[in-house]
Formats: C-alpha cells, sequence, structure tokens
C-alpha cells in the first residue's frame, strides 16, 4: 500500500527531546515499512526516517533560531506540496489536527485523521460539525468525550519500538520518576506531595515550556529545594530506558482529560510500573492491578507506591509487547486504511484501472483483507 504520514513541523521526526505527535508518527513509519509498505513522510528536513521523506522545511520549527517564522506559513507549504503529489498515494495520513479539511474535501475518503489533542475547546464542536465528511481516529476512547458526535472510525492506541535488552530492567534502583512538562495539568506539585510523603527520592525529567515558565518558577521551583528531589530537566529518547526503567514506579499525577500519555507505555516498556490519577485515558492504558494502579487522590497513590513491590515487572512489560508496540499500532492502522479502501467512492478509482466490474470487486475484496 502507498501511504502518506503528514507530520506536524513542530518538532522533528522523531522529537531530538520532548515531543509526542512526531515521535508517534516517526514510530508508525517506520513499523509501517518493516510490514512492508510503500510509505512517504512529510516533515522538516531533520527527520530521521526509513520512509521515503519529503522535507518541506529545512528544520522543525522548535529548533530554528530563526527570530521571525510563521508556523501557519510553513504547514500550508506543505499542505500544497502534498496536494500536488496526491494522486501518487492510496492513502493520506494526517497528524495535522485540522488544518488540511478545507483544501483535501474533495477526497475525504481517502484519508484518515488522527487527533493527538484535547478536544474539550470551546471552538472546535462547529469545526467537526462543517468537515463531517473525514473519518477521524480517536487515540484513546475518553479523547472522544468532548466530540461525541464526531465521523470517528476507529481508536488506535498508540504504540512504539522498545528493544528489550535495551529497555527491559528487572531490578529497579528506589526512586520515583516524573517525566512530562512543568504544567499544572500535569501535575508536579502532586508527584512532589507524593514522593516527600513517601519518604522516596523523586526524580523529574521535565520540559519547561514558555507558557509555563511563570507556573514552573512560582509553584514548582520553591518545591524543589528538598534533598529528596532532583529536577533532571528535559531528556531525549537515549536517555529514557535508564531514567525510567531504574525507577520503581512511575508518577502521573494528572489533572485534566489526557487524550493517550506516551511516557505511560515508555514506563511500561522498562517493566516499570505507572501510578495514574484516573483522567481521560489513564484507566484505558494502565491494567489496574497489573501494570500499575489508578488513583483518585494523593492518599490513593501513596497507598499504591506502598504496594507496587507486589506487581511483576516482567508482566508489565508482556502487557507492554501485546497492546502498545509500533507494530501493534501499525497494524490498528492497517485496519482502518483498508477499511477506507474498500468503501464505495474508491470502487469508482478502481473500474477505471482494471477491466470489468468483476475484477474491481476481486481487488476491493484483496483490499479488505490488507494488514
Amino acid at each position: 500500500m502507498k501511504i502518506a504520514q503528514i507530520s506536524p513541523l513542530y518538532e522533528a521526526v522523531p522529537p531530538r527531546l520532548y515531543g509526542g505527535t512526531e515521535r508517534v508518527v516517526a514510530q508508525l513509519c517506520e513499523a509501517l515499512v518493516d510490514l512492508g509498505h510503500d510509505v512517504t513522510l512529510f516533515a522538516s528536513a531533520d527527520a530521521n526516517t526509513r520512509a521515503k521523506l519529503v522535507p518541506v522545511r529545512d528544520q522543525a520549527i522548535r529548533l530554528d533560531s530563526a527570530p521571525l517564522k510563521s508556523d501557519l506559513a510553513a504547514h500550508l507549504s506543505m499542505l500544497y506540496e502534498l496536494r500536488e503529489r496526491k494522486d501518487q498515494f492510496d492513502i493520506i495520513h494526517f497528524h495535522t489536527d485540522m488544518l488540511h479539511f478545507p483544501l483535501f474535501e474533495d477526497m475525504a475518503h481517502r484519508t484518515v485523521t488522527t487527533l493527538h489533542g484535547r478536544l474539550d475547546m470551546k471552538d472546535l464542536p462547529p469545526v467537526y460539525r462543517s468537515w463531517s465528511k473525514y473519518p477521524l481516529v480517536s487515540i484513546s476512547d475518553a479523547q472522544r468525550e468532548h466530540l461525541p458526535f464526531a465521523n470517528w472510525v476507529s481508536t488506535v492506541y498508540h504504540g512504539m519500538q522498545a528493544d528489550h535488552a535495551a529497555w527491559f530492567h528487572p531490578k529497579p534502583e528506589g526512586y520515583l520518576a516524573f517525566l512530562g512538562r512543568m504544567s499544572p495539568e500535569k501535575g508536579p506539585d502532586r508527584a512532589i506531595a507524593i514522593a516527600k510523603r513517601l519518604g522516596m527520592p523523586l526524580k523529574m525529567a521535565a520540559k519547561v515550556d514558555t507558557a509555563d515558565a511563570e507556573y514552573f518558577h512560582r509553584e514548582i521551583a520553591p518545591l524543589l529545594d528538598d534533598p529528596l528531589i532532583e529536577f533532571i530537566g528535559e531528556i531525549g529518547d537515549a536517555q529514557k530506558p535508564d531514567f525510567l526503567g531504574n525507577a520503581a514506579a512511575l508518577l502521573f499525577p494528572i489533572d485534566w482529560p489526557e487524550p493517550f500519555g506516551l511516557v505511560m507505555i515508555e514506563a511500561m516498556a522498562c517493566g516499570t510500573p505507572v501510578v495514574g490519577y484516573g483522567c481521560g485515558s489513564a484507566p484505558e492504558v494502565i491494567d489496574d492491578g497489573v501494570t500499575g494502579f489508578i488513583v483518585r487522590d494523593e492518599d490513593a497513590a501513596v497507598a499504591a507506591v506502598r504496594a507496587i513491590g507486589g506487581l511483576d515487572r516482567r508482566e508489565v512489560r508482556r502487557r507492554f509487547d501485546r497492546r502498545f508496540s509500533a507494530t501493534a499500532m501499525a497494524r490498528g492502522y492497517l485496519d482502518v486504511y483498508a477499511d477506507r479502501l474498500a468503501r464505495a467512492p474508491f470502487a469508482e478509482h478502481l473500474v477505471d484501472d482494471v477491466e470489468d466490474v468483476d475484477e474491481a470487486s476481486r481487488a476491493l475484496t484483496a483490499l479488505a483483507q490488507i494488514a
């Protein structure tokens, strides 16, 4: 199958440090290539991929030191380039939220759009009502809550390639880990409070966005003046296996409708259980009592950490392999692609290329079995 993957341009693919969507796009491209598909990635030129790369910007926007730049212009240029090449692909898979909606309406049936972000924003419902032809994929069932009427066709959980030898750590060192952004919704203050109550070291590998700088300096920085708390800063993929794998548990004390939470499966790849607050996707990702615990408050989180030694880290890793590998994610998307290709509008396209309707019918049957 000829598949185009359309990445946001904010981070490199994969990101050098923090970044979720572009990291998932990178993993999906690699897994689809491994499964024998012809994959083309539209991204910035600093992408590292085995897919065919169409570079539409010299570097990721976040890494660009130019004082004046336009993310909208960059993305529109990418979509124009894609539009020029659209007939080269069986399926076009967008990871750019809604930006492409006005430009590809005539071929919406040959597209898939994965929504990676939060959907509880005031201005979103009219957009998804106006452009209802686009097939949408959610990254958790919980993500759909605020747009239940949208054209959802599947939920595909994120996945990642994590070599067992490099990632799995059977014996932790006894500290707690926090990995993410230093923002109120991620709950770094909660993580610090939990660690202090337990008297356990907490290592915090976190990005401080410009938007969160004031919150960090006002609310979090004063809490770091404690020998139990170590603020490491932002880390990249190469550092994650040891950082997460040597932790007794990952604290995921979120206070928002998290669409997925990639860090949870990164921890599970290491065999590290997750103690997560029951918001958004967490109850779908964490197998309560097996790969971690779902908790409702600080008291329950403290109790969960105390019980974490009773969990089998090898089983945590086995659940990761079963549910959240890059291959599992890719196969989930291949099912979606096959369903799109087997639908009526594409049948007309096939009839132009085959000798008769019977052959078109056979072609559709074969497409439906892809994956």
